[in-house]
C-alpha cells in the first residue's frame, strides 16, 4: 500500500552539475569506484566510457573503446572494469588504470544489463534478444566469474526482452526481469536452474529491478505503464504499487535508509519504507528530460543522474546529496 506525497525538506539537494559540450544520445549506466574516486559512465550512443571525479564531478577521460557500451562493474580486486557491450565487441575487460581493453568475455551478442553478486565474486550478464545484430527470439543470462572472466554457464529465455537481475546475498536465489513476458523468472544459484516465474499483474515491460532481502521484498518497475511495484519474494505476489517517473531506468534501494530512489524523465522520485507493505512517497526532486540513469553512492552520501543530451537538452552529470530524513 502506498499513500501520497509526503513533502516536508526535499530528500535531495543539488550540489552541483558538470556539462558534457559535444556529446549527443543516450547515456545507460553507472559505477563507482569509492576508493580510487572515480565514477564511470556507459556513453551508449557514442561508444565510449566517460571518467569522473566522484568528488568535484569533474569530466577527467574519454575513453572510445566499445561499439554501445551499456552496463559496468569495477572490480576492485585487480583494479579491473567490466563493460558489457552490445556490438561485436562483446563484453570488455579494461585495465584499470590505463583504460585498455586487456580482455574479452566471449558471450552471445546484444550484451546489456549486467549485475553484481558479492556473495559469489560473479557477474550475471543478459545477451541476445533484440539488441542482438541479427536480432534473436531467445535472451541469455550468462553467470562470469569475475575473478578471471570465465563463462560459468548460461540460462535461456524465450523472450527477446530480459531486463534487470539482482541476487540474495543469504539466500541461494537469482531473480530476473523477463520484461518481454511482464515476468520474474526465480533461478537457483546453485544449478541455475528457473524454480518459478511469477506474472506482473500492474504492467508490462518490467525493468529496473532491486531487493530488500531482510523484509522478503522485491521492487520492479514496469514500463506499460511506469509503475512501482513490490513483490513479496517468499509467494511472488505484489504487495503494493505506485506510479513511477516517466521512462525510468534506474531504481536504486537503500537498507540503511529505507529509502528508494527511481531515476526517469524531468524528477528522481524518492520513497520510504515504513514497513514491508506500507511506503510513501516523500519527494519528486527536478532533475531533466533524459536524465534515466543514475547511481546512489551511499558511502558518500550521494546520488549521481546521467542527463541524456538530446536538444534542447544538453548532457550533464547531476550530483545530488541525499539529505537524512529528521528524527
Amino acid at each position: 500500500m502506498f499513500c501520497g506525497i509526503a513533502c516536508a525538506d526535499p530528500p535531495l539537494k543539488l550540489l552541483g552539475q558538470t556539462a558534457i559540450p559535444g556529446y549527443e544520445g543516450d547515456f545507460d549506466h553507472l559505477a563507482a569506484d569509492v576508493k580510487g574516486n572515480r565514477l564511470f559512465l556507459a556513453g551508449e550512443e557514442q561508444g565510449s566510457l566517460l571518467v569522473f571525479d566522484l568528488a568535484t564531478g569533474e569530466l577527467r577521460k574519454t575513453v572510445k573503446a566499445f561499439d554501445e557500451p551499456h552496463a559496468i562493474h569495477y572490480a576492485r580486486e585487480g583494479d579491473k572494469l567490466f563493460v558489457t557491450d552490445a556490438g561485436q565487441g562483446m563484453t570488455r575487460v579494461l585495465d584499470g588504470k590505463t583504460y585498455r581493453v586487456v580482455g574479452v568475455v566471449k558471450l552471445a551478442l546484444g550484451a546489456d544489463v549486467m549485475s553484481y553478486d558479492a556473495s559469489t565474486n560473479h557477474l550475471w550478464i543478459v545477451t541476445g534478444g533484440k539488441n542482438a545484430a541479427p536480432k534473436m527470439t531467445q535472451t541469455f543470462v550468462n553467470e562470469v566469474d569475475a575473478a578471471n572472466g570465465a563463462v560459468l554457464g548460461a540460462i535461456p529465455f524465450d523472450t527477446d526482452f530480459t531486463e534487470g537481475i539482482v541476487a540474495e546475498q543469504k539466500g541461494g536465489r537469482v531473480f530476473v526481469n523477463l520484461a518481454g513476458r511482464s515476468e520474474i523468472a526465480v533461478v537457483d544459484k546453485k544449478t541455475r536452474s528457473v524454480t518459478a516465474r511469477w506474472p506482473v499483474q500492474e504492467g508490462q515491460n518490467n525493468a529496473p529491478i532491486a531487493l530488500d532481502e531482510r523484509n522478503a521484498r522485491l521492487f520492479v518497475v514496469t514500463r506499460k505503464p511506469f509503475k512501482l511495484v513490490v513483490v513479496d519474494t517468499a509467494t511472488g505476489r505484489s504487495v503494493a504499487s505506485c506510479a513511477a517517473p516517466e521512462r525510468t531506468n534506474e531504481l536504486m534501494f537503500d537498507a540503511a535508509s529505507r529509502r528508494i530512489y527511481l531515476a526517469g524523465d524531468d524528477y528522481v522520485g524518492v520513497f520510504e519504507q515504513k514497513d514491508a507493505d506500507h511506503y510513501v512517497e516523500i519527494g519528486r526532486v527536478p532533475s531533466a528530460r533524459g536524465a534515466k540513469t543514475a547511481l546512489l553512492v551511499p558511502e558518500l552520501n550521494r546520488l549521481f543522474v546521467a542527463v541524456a543530451g538530446k536538444a534542447p537538452t544538453q548532457a550533464a552529470l547531476l550530483r545530488y546529496e541525499v539529505v537524512p530524513a529528521a528524527r
